[in-house]
């Protein structure tokens, strides 16, 4: 598979088959991931891999919205996709490089997301990043520590349907030339 494939066939997937996610095919995934490019080669992005069925059923009915808690029950995997606080964007005397401020943490959180989904992609997984949930509860289930922000969860698994792409703009309507 071409990258361009891999990217042109990419889907967000909301339903999976019960069939478990090896550990060894998601570090495989994360290492991957790992290249993703990040400020000042920072590597801020950290994945928590949640199996454990109780877990997941917490999260599902304690801590999202019922779109996503219906992805979640029935996914075999869940990526806690966390960040280390402070570094993105930031000189080493703390203060900020750019008006965006601590936002870059975000950017490169976002590109290793997509990384890791296209790297799952590849190995006939399927994913889907949500952003609504409530972090809180997330982050003391998860026990996450305190220098680290939850940012995303991905729900990971073998795809159970296979949607067509949505129409997309056109290259017209996505770039200017001055």
């Amino acid at each position: 598979m071409t990258a361009k494939e891999c990217i042109k066939g990419r889907r967000s997937i909301r339903k999976f088959k019960d069939q478990k996610v090896s550990g060894e095919l998601l570090s495989g995934i994360v290492e991957t991931a790992s290249y993703s490019p990040s400020w000042k080669h920072t590597q801020i992005t950290r994945y928590i891999a949640i199996d454990d069925s109780s877990i997941l059923k917490k999260i599902a009915d304690d801590c999202t919205p019922v779109y996503n808690s219906n992805i979640i029950q029935q996914s075999p995997m869940l990526i806690a996709v966390t960040f280390i606080k402070g570094r993105c964007g930031f000189e080493r005397d703390g203060s900020y490089s750019t008006k965006k401020e601590d936002r870059w943490q975000m950017f490169d959180v976002g590109a290793a997301c997509q990384t890791f989904c296209l790297a799952a992609k590849e190995k006939g997984l399927g994913t889907v990043i949500m952003g609504i949930f409530d972090e809180d509860k997330i982050t003391e289930l998860l026990e996450i520590p305190e220098e680290r922000e939850l940012a995303a969860l991905i729900a990971v698994g073998w795809p159970d349907i296979d949607p067509e792409a949505p129409k997309r703009k056109s290259v017209d309507d996505l770039l200017q030339f001055r």
